[in-house]
């Protein structure tokens, strides 16, 4: 992502949950009561999760909550599933690694580029709790070695 964009919401939970093994950007298809509701910042990626289902890439289980100041008729589902758009290329590279692979697709990150809601999905393999609990202590670590730096600086 070479150009500027807005983060709206970041799924770090998938960071530490998954071995991330590649990423790429969807557009998402959306209806416009869901747009205001994410440039409010009101999106949750957390339980999301992508799978493709004859031949498109659909975005599940995102929770994007409703308006308040609209009617319910006008409104949208908050977890409804919503297409991703992709080329058809990416989208068969994607089937033939999720399928003999088993790897999974996660939303990683949701944000405005040039006025476009994009999302970024991670081919990602789940990581086990002892892979879990080396990333905890390689971050404890990585935070005591600042630490030490920092009062050696004084």
């Amino acid at each position: 992502m070479s150009e500027s964009y807005k983060l709206i919401s970041d799924n770090r939970q998938a960071r530490f949950l998954y071995e991330i093994m590649e990423t790429f950007e969807a557009g998402i298809e959306l209806t416009g009561t869901e747009v205001k509701s994410i440039r409010a910042g009101r999106v949750n990626l957390r339980d999301g999760f992508a799978s493709i289902w004859k031949g498109e890439a659909w975005l599940m289980n995102v929770h994007i909550s409703p308006l308040s100041n609209v009617g319910q008729a006008f409104n949208h589902e908050p977890r409804r599933k919503r297409r991703l758009l992709m080329h058809k290329q990416e989208i068969s590279k994607l089937i033939g690694k999720t399928e003999q692979k088993g790897l999974t697709l996660v939303p990683t990150k949701l944000y405005a580029k040039r006025g476009w809601m994009k999302v970024e999905i991670a081919l990602a393999r789940g990581k086990k709790l002892h892979d879990k609990r080396e990333a905890v202590k390689e971050r404890q670590d990585k935070r005591e070695m600042q630490r030490a730096m920092k009062r050696a600086d004084y």
